[in-house]
């Protein structure tokens, strides 16, 4: 019914030796993608520090970027300062996008078994729900 290949594969000897280019396990791709998504969540919440400061975004902060630099090995993350808010923001907007974030967050930390980064995100998870909870009871 069909032919049997007679060749080697194309895709094999056009990249020659498994060792022509880099290839990372699914432990590092893990480790990336948690770091970017942590990242990405330090950023929102440095920018919700600008709109409503409190320790506890404070406090936050510092241990998502202590994670970030953990996965990143010992390299800072970049941070957002008070002057970099070129607008005015939303605080309603940016605890529904920390929540969908610290949520990715939450679903990669269990992926790689990161309990320290889970329980993190889970707890901001929880704290910006609750931020979330009198203004959306206000506006309905």
């Amino acid at each position: 019914m069909y032919e049997p290949i007679r060749n080697k594969s194309v895709h094999r000897t056009m990249a020659g030796t498994p060792h022509d280019f880099p290839h990372r396990s699914r432990e590092e791709e893990l480790d990336i993608q948690l770091a970017g998504h942590l990242a990405t969540l330090l950023a929102v919440t440095d920018e919700l520090r600008v709109v409503a400061p409190s320790a506890d975004l404070d406090a936050a902060a510092e241990r998502l970027a202590e994670q970030v630099t953990r996965l990143r090995g010992g390299r800072v993350p970049a941070r957002a300062s008070a002057t970099t808010a070129s607008r005015e923001p939303d605080a309603t907007a940016l605890h529904r996008r920390a929540h969908a974030l610290a949520g990715r967050v939450l679903v990669v930390a269990a992926s790689r078994a990161d309990t320290a980064v889970a329980i993190l995100a889970a707890e901001r998870m929880d704290a910006h729900a609750a931020a979330l909870q009198p203004r959306e009871l206000a506006s309905r």
